[in-house]
């Protein structure tokens, strides 16, 4: 509901009324709509999270693990397309910021060592965490989004050239 409709728009009694329940059920849950919202959103960050890690070999070559890390990261967006985009509404919230971000945070940090370890190894820029997850991320997420409104079809050839080019955007 929050995809079709937003977060503004979405009220614990619409979403009563699409579940088929009572309002009183879902507040035996959940304390409130940004409770409901909050819980929703770590399930999803622990769904990707999962999916991201799922099959890599942390003692494997920096450059295989990134490739992995990315083909696992396309492959929970295309299958899991409204998780994605509840994240991408979520992170877009200012909600997010009264949210228990450090637990969301702690699903990522084999992430983060990663890059500390490629920086320690000098095959990254020496730049802040954020930034490299930011550069070779978030350009194949928005193609990601660009296939699901049809201007855009991850082929092997362009999986491969999008990871290539996210790969050289943080390489030393």
């Amino acid at each position: 509901m929050i995809n079709e409709i937003g977060i503004s728009e979405t009220s614990i009694s619409k979403i009563a009324k699409r579940a088929n329940v009572s309002a009183a059920t879902i507040y035996i849950y959940f304390e409130n709509k940004e409770d409901m919202l909050g819980k929703t959103y770590l399930k999803a960050k622990k769904i990707m999270s999962d999916k991201l890690f799922n099959g890599v070999d942390h003692s494997a070559p920096i450059e295989q693990r990134f490739n992995l890390y990315i083909r696992n990261f396309i492959q929970f967006v295309q299958e899991h397309k409204s998780y994605f985009m509840f994240m991408e509404q979520i992170s877009n919230s200012p909600l997010l910021q009264n949210w228990c971000l450090e637990e969301s945070a702690a699903l990522y940090m084999p992430i983060f060592e990663f890059f500390e370890s490629g920086k320690q190894q000098q095959l990254f820029k020496d730049v802040d965490n954020h930034m490299l997850i930011t550069y070779s991320i978030l350009p194949v997420a928005e193609l990601v989004k660009e296939q699901f409104k049809g201007d855009f079809e991850f082929t092997p050839e362009k999986l491969d050239s999008a990871i290539k080019m996210s790969w050289d955007a943080i390489k030393r």
